[in-house]
């Protein structure tokens, strides 16, 4: 296992826990998108906590690494719906954002697969 492979899964879960804390937490920032894009609120709680299990599958994943290879697969089609969402909700200038937090789990995969 690689330094590389651990901090880039460690931002990786890092960013996917934050994103969860703040579907959990209500930021303003991070709601108001969403119900702009038109998601409905009773699914808030499931998509912070598909996040949350992201986030942990990847720590997890450094352990047994087929946990981890499982989450980082749930994150990127996680992200890939956001950015499916957003798209659809015709916000283009949002389209980064999601990108931005499924980078680094692409890159744990990566990595994972070539070690």
């Amino acid at each position: 296992m690689s330094t590389a492979y651990i901090v880039v899964t460690l931002v990786g879960a890092a960013m996917a826990a934050f994103s969860a804390g703040s579907v959990f937490f209500h930021a303003k920032w991070v709601v108001q998108p969403l119900a702009d894009y038109r998601v409905p609120r009773p699914w808030w709680p499931w998509l912070g906590t598909a996040k949350a299990a992201g986030a942990a599958g990847l720590v997890v994943g450094l352990f047994v690494p087929v946990i981890g290879v499982l989450a980082g697969v749930g994150l990127v089609l996680y992200f890939a719906g956001a950015v499916i969402t957003v798209f659809r909700a015709r916000w283009y200038s949002h389209l980064p954002f999601p990108l931005v937090y499924a980078a680094p789990v692409v890159g744990s995969l990566a990595l994972a697969f070539a070690a």
